[in-house]
Formats: C-alpha cells, sequence, structure tokens
C-alpha cells in the first residue's frame, strides 16, 4: 500500500497558502506547544523541505491516528516541487512552538552518527573486545551488571557466555559504539570472508551513562572529543581501564543485514534514520513520526529545516531536546563530536 502512494501523482493545494494562525496551546508531559505563525519558522521559505519527505514517508509507514489522514495526503506530494510542498504544509499543518512548562523557548541540540568500524567473528590475539547480543533471558528490565562488572566479575561473565556477536580490537572503538547505539561493520568472517552488516541497539544493563570525556576532564585530562580522548589513553596506557569503567552504562546489539546502504540504522520509532533529516527526542515532549521545525545557530552548524522525530535516547531529555542524525561519513562523524549549541523547535501538527 505505502508503494502505491508514493508512486502517485503530486497533489496541488486546492485553495491559496495561509498564515492563518488556528489551534490552542496543547499541553504534553514536559512541553506546552504553543500555535504561531508560519512566518516565525526560521528559513522556513528556503529549506528544500522535499529533502524531507522520504523520511516522513519512513514515519508514515507507522502512522499514529492524528497522522494517519496527513500521512495519506503527503504520499501524494511525494513527485511536487518544493514550493508545492510549502504551500500544502502550510494549508494542512499549524506550527507549534514548543517550550518548557515554564515558557522557556530554548533548548539544547546534539548529534549522533553511526560509526563505520572494523571487527572479527571470532576472538583473535588482535580482536579481544566483544560486543554482545542481549544477556541469556533478555534485555535487563531494571540495573544489571556494571561495566565493569561485566568485564570482571564470573556471574556476569556467565549470563554473556556465547552471546558474542563480534570481536573489536579497539576498546575506545567499542565504547564509541556504545555511545552512538549503533554501528556498520566489516566483519572478517570465519572463512577468511569480508562481509558488512549492521550492529543495531537491542538494550542496555539499565546503568546511567556516564561521559568518559567528562571523566578525564575531571582527572586534571583535556575530554572533548573522541580524538581527545584517545589522545590520553595513549598517553596513560594504565587509567585506560579506569576510564572504560568510569561509564557504567553497557550497549546491547542485535545483528541486521544492510538491505540497503543508503538507509541509515532503524530509531525508537521502528523506521530507518535519514542524514539530516532525523532527530532523537524526549517523547514526552513529542510523539514519534511528528514532522518538526528545527533551528540552530553556532559554531558547528546554522541549520533551519524540517526533520522528523524518530528516535530517543538515554540522555534526550527535556522539552526544547533533540539529538541530530547527521549520518556515517567522516564528515557526519566531525559533526556529531562538535555539535552542542542553542535550539529552537516547532512541531508541525495537522490543522
Amino acid at each position: 500500500m505505502a508503494a502505491a502512494l508514493l508512486a502517485g501523482c503530486g497533489t496541488k493545494p486546492t485553495a491559496p497558502p495561509s498564515d492563518t494562525i488556528t489551534g490552542q496551546v496543547i499541553t504534553q508531559p514536559k512541553s506546552r506547544w504553543v500555535p504561531v505563525s508560519w512566518a516565525s519558522l526560521p528559513g522556513f521559505q528556503q529549506d528544500r523541505v522535499g529533502e524531507a519527505w522520504s523520511a516522513w514517508m519512513q514515519s508514515c509507514q507507522k502512522p499514529g491516528p492524528v497522522f494517519a489522514a496527513t500521512c495519506r495526503e503527503a504520499a501524494g506530494m511525494t513527485r511536487a516541487s518544493d514550493q508545492e510542498k510549502r504551500d500544502w504544509m502550510m494549508q494542512r499543518l499549524q506550527p507549534y512552538q514548543v517550550q518548557a512548562h515554564s515558557g522557556q523557548a530554548d533548548g539544547l541540540l546534539t548529534s549522533y552518527y553511526e560509526p563505520v568500524m572494523q571487527a572479527s567473528r571470532v576472538a583473535t590475539a588482535s580482536h579481544r573486545v566483544p560486543l554482545y547480543a542481549v544477556p541469556t533471558g533478555g534485555a535487563p528490565k531494571s540495573p544489571w551488571f556494571t561495566r565493569q562488572q561485566i568485564d570482571t566479575l564470573p556471574a556476569a561473565q556467565a549470563a554473556l557466555r556465547g552471546r558474542e556477536i563480534v570481536w573489536m580490537a579497539d576498546p575506545i572503538d567499542a565504547m564509541v559504539l556504545h555511545v552512538q547505539g549503533s554501528g556498520r561493520m566489516q566483519v572478517r568472517e570465519r572463512d577468511g570472508r569480508l562481509r558488512d552488516v549492521r550492529l543495531a541497539f537491542a538494550g542496555t544493563n539499565n546503568q546511567t551513562f556516564r561521559s568518559p570525556s567528562a571523566w578525564i576532564s575531571s582527572q586534571g585530562g583535556r575530554g572533548g572529543s573522541w580524538d581527545n580522548v584517545r589522545a590520553w589513553a595513549a598517553q596513560n596506557p594504565g587509567r585506560t581501564q579506569a576510564m572504560l569503567w568510569s561509564n557504567p552504562r553497557y550497549v546491547f546489539f542485535r545483528e541486521e543485514a544492510i538491505q540497503d546502504a543508503n538507509a541509515g540504522p532503524r530509531g525508537a520509532q521502528g523506521v530507518p534514520l535519514t542524514p539530516g533529516r532525523s532527530i532523537a527526542v524526549d517523547r514526552d515532549s513529542i510523539p514519534y513520526g511528528t514532522p518538526v521545525w528545527l533551528s540552530t545557530s553556532g559554531p558547528t552548524a546554522t541549520l533551519n529545516r524540517m526533520v522528523l522525530a524518530q528516535d530517543t535516547g538515554n540522555a534526550i531529555r527535556g522539552a526544547v531536546r533533540a539529538d541530530y542524525f547527521a549520518g556515517w561519513s567522516p564528515e557526519a562523524a566531525t559533526l556529531a563530536h562538535a555539535m552542542k549549541q542553542p535550539l529552537r523547535l516547532w512541531v508541525l501538527w495537522p490543522r
């Protein structure tokens, strides 16, 4: 059915675009949405909104009741021009500025990416760091063994025996994968063949995340980026394990075939993420599948664009809070490592 919708011809609006404000303040558990004019959205006339349409169609595979009818109409606009899409949005959607209950509209934007790394299907002299599937018995429902305990306690190791998916050479690379939550892996199989797979997020030990970079800073070193973490570890090899154990949170993975090399990992909504057009949000502020207008300006990037709320994260909490999916290129990694700047959000809700 989705394929048939996507194949439909572009549907032009039946009336001129309107910037009439409709609707009342909408209250969510962690935010309130205040209706505003389209003219108040920075860069709305300049964004190539069509680039966000494929991400929206991914979300429309799992539409909530609010967006079911709107998704059917949006699918009919797939082949329309950016301006026709903008005109349609102005008719069918009402922008609401996302605010904290206190009225604060400013928040924080960070970014994440999908690392591309190498691994071995079997442990070797050089590949000794395992990446695990969820423990025997399923993903923990309450705080489980910490990272240090997983590395050292026989009971934890017994629960994970046989759950190894692949083995990595560098424990810091493994930590990067734990922090990002998924990764593309070039795996050397038992017979020597190389195969590309994805390790997707499958659960955690339900421990609180602690930043290894922040721990280094607290020890008088220089944190702030993975390059700095690697440099510190090279200078302090005897303390590297303590640095890694400073983060008690541990991530478990599942292996997935890469069906489409241009598609990202599945986010918490259950649909593939789109580089530059998908964000992680706090579900108590913005529901999955919601089109959102994102605006940020800072030292790393200036972005004014339509994105889709398709994921969440352990550290993504609050009314005006988002994590921007940058993709899997070296440039995506650079942006994700550096991004930490002010943010404003507007949800685009059916009228």
